[in-house]
């Protein structure tokens, strides 16, 4: 679930959403306050769209969306200026259990926290291309990037359909196993 922090005319806010539906989302602020929203529209640069939030419905225009630098939001007809910072993931633990290794005598597994929806290196090698960017639609099994790995080139899968949220790695990139290559969302 990404977590997003989120600047609105100099007041900081952190914004966790999890999708519900196609256009439907869960939208926590703060830690506290919880949302259902509805997105209806297109989400484009410059061009209106609507947000349902329970009984009431916006009208949104986004003017030049960057994480760079603040941008204008209009919601109705008051203007905005927010700060966008890249969005963070809640952790999910993946692990074996210690006694199971123990009883086939394997040396304890680590414990490897990813964020739900990363593709992460299987091995350690190096990124020879990236064939997605952020705000791509993925179909699971599609092609995401090529890692270089003992003069072999493996094809990294999408392991889910999705939009890819955020891209950790260029090409050139040496990574090590388990490092993080993308998120789909």
């Amino acid at each position: 679930m990404p977590v997003y922090e989120v600047v609105v005319e100099g007041k900081r806010f952190r914004i966790e959403v999890s999708r519900k539906e196609e256009n439907s989302f869960e939208v926590k602020i703060d830690g506290k306050e919880v949302f259902d929203v509805e997105v209806k529209g297109k989400l484009e640069p410059e061009k209106p769209f609507e947000l349902e939030l329970g009984e009431r419905i916006y009208a949104v225009t986004l003017n030049n969306v960057t994480r760079a630098k603040p941008f204008q939001v209009k919601v109705n007809d008051c203007r905005f200026m927010v700060e966008f910072k890249r969005p963070t993931y809640k952790a999910r633990t993946v692990t074996t259990v210690p006694a199971v290794d123990a009883a086939v005598g394997k040396p304890p597994a680590r414990v490897l926290t990813v964020p739900e929806g990363a593709v992460v290196a299987p091995m350690s090698g190096k990124i020879v291309s990236v064939k997605v960017k952020e705000g791509d639609a993925v179909k699971r099994g599609a092609v995401v990037c090529i890692l270089e790995a003992m003069k072999m080139e493996n094809e990294i899968l999408a392991p889910k359909d999705g939009v890819v949220q955020e891209v950790n790695v260029s090409e050139g990139a040496a990574v090590s196993e388990g490092d993080i290559l993308l998120v789909i969302g």
